[in-house]
């Protein structure tokens, strides 16, 4: 039997003797295509030859030395079939986190030979204006798709749309003609969440609230978190009988235009979406995926755009949430330092301090409140996300008596009740 000619997504070995040479070959067929098969037991003609040994322990270590020599990890797969009664092992992989490694070089293929890269090719091929745009080509994981908000919001920004081209004007589609991952992103309906979680102190160890944005158009998720953020950037207004003018607990613009790059160029082909952490000292914004291959970080500090999804990026500059300049990052080392970075390969958080300072000079000392009502006030100022239990644990007050302040506090005009026991929020009203 035979099985053809090679090519640039088809290569054959005669036993697993060549499993360093084929695994080669493999990552060159996914930096050309990004899929490949190899058939070990078959000779370069495509003539079945067969290799007899072959058993579940074989699949094994090929499978093993595909994870050790392909790097990023694929994982593919590795079945045993028989044709005319001879063993032959069939490896596909696919994959694209462009670009592979077989051993720690980089390969292409070029019709049927694996032709190693020089840095300037590499360099080409993971693409000078940034990642290869991987949601592009990443099929959705739901069908039926409708963008109905996303639309609304082209007409608000007086963008002229193309209803019947609108989709594929924008993108949605991969090449197979299925709706792509930037496409359920940006859908009325998805099962994406983007989650706002507010902890005590300043750590994890104590969480008080977690509010999930999603299931809707990116977009309206963005500008939900940055209304909620912003809502709790209040400045409290009596120092010592006078009132503060103008001072918040953060610099909101550092925090929007770190959030929104977090959403713009965050790795959405993993899935992952970027989050946010609140905590008594500070906010950290945290998204997925690192610096893209092509951006040194001292290019990032300098404000260098290297988007890793380049569509997407374009949506949100036209729709304005964006402005494509590159000023955001030097923007928050001008406010707050490099400092505010952590960057690994695989995450960068932004953390936005909170001015803990203007925290303690905010604080309530009037004298138509006794020692424990001023207790709860204060904790409200600094964090007006507390609930009942919350107040409970950090003050050693009995229930009963935190709700008796609580109603003291009401009935003395100093806090406000928004929303549901829940889900609401504090609003600690300022006093003259």
């Amino acid at each position: 039997m035979n099985l053809g000619m090679e090519s640039e997504k088809i290569e054959f070995k005669k036993s697993t003797s060549e499993l360093t040479e084929g695994i080669i070959s493999l990552s060159a067929m996914l930096n050309k295509n990004g899929e490949g098969t190899i058939y070990f037991g078959v000779k370069n003609n495509g003539d079945v030859m067969g290799q007899n040994d072959a058993n579940e322990n074989t699949l094994r270590d090929v499978s093993r030395k595909i994870s050790e020599g392909i790097k990023p990890q694929i994982i593919p797969t590795i079945s045993l079939e028989l044709l005319d009664n001879k063993k032959i092992i069939k490896v596909e992989g696919k994959g694209n986190n462009i670009p592979y490694s077989a051993f720690g070089k980089y390969y292409s293929r070029s019709y049927d030979e694996d032709k190693q890269l020089s840095p300037l090719m590499l360099k080409s091929l993971i693409n000078r204006d940034g990642e290869p745009d991987y949601i592009i080509n990443k099929v959705s994981n739901l069908k039926n798709l409708t963008f109905k908000q996303l639309k609304e919001l082209y007409i608000i920004n007086n963008k002229s749309i193309n209803e019947k081209e609108f989709e594929n004007n924008l993108g949605f589609f991969t090449k197979n003609k299925e709706y792509n991952y930037m496409a359920e992103l940006l859908a009325d309906t998805n099962d994406i969440s983007i989650k706002v979680v507010t902890f005590a102190g300043v750590n994890k160890s104590i969480m008080l609230k977690r509010t999930e944005y999603g299931g809707m158009c990116l977009l309206l998720s963005v500008n939900s978190v940055l209304r909620y953020i912003e809502s709790i950037n209040e400045t409290k207004v009596k120092v010592g009988g006078f009132q503060r003018q103008e001072e918040k607990y953060f610099d909101f613009n550092c925090f929007k235009e770190a959030w929104i790059n977090a959403c713009v160029h965050t790795k959405w082909s993993e899935e992952i979406p970027p989050a946010v952490y609140v905590y008594d000292d500070r906010i950290e914004i945290v998204s997925n995926g690192g610096l893209p291959s092509a951006l040194s970080k001292k290019d990032f500090y300098a404000g260098v755009s290297k988007p890793v999804n380049k569509k997407l990026l374009k949506i949100f500059g036209d729709l304005d949430y964006i402005d494509q300049t590159g000023h955001g990052i030097p923007l928050i080392i001008e406010k707050y330092g490099k400092k505010a970075f952590y960057i690994s390969d695989h995450t960068i958080i932004v953390t936005i301090p909170i001015n803990k300072k203007l925290l303690e000079e905010t604080e309530y000392k009037n004298k138509d409140l006794n020692a424990s009502e001023r207790e709860i006030l204060n904790l409200l100022i600094k964090n007006n996300n507390y609930k009942i239990k919350d107040l409970e644990e950090i003050t050693n007050f009995s229930q009963r008596y935190i709700n008796k302040i609580i109603s003291s506090l009401k009935n003395k005009n100093y806090i406000e009740r928004f929303g549901s026991n829940k889900q609401g929020y504090w609003k600690v009203i300022n006093k003259d």
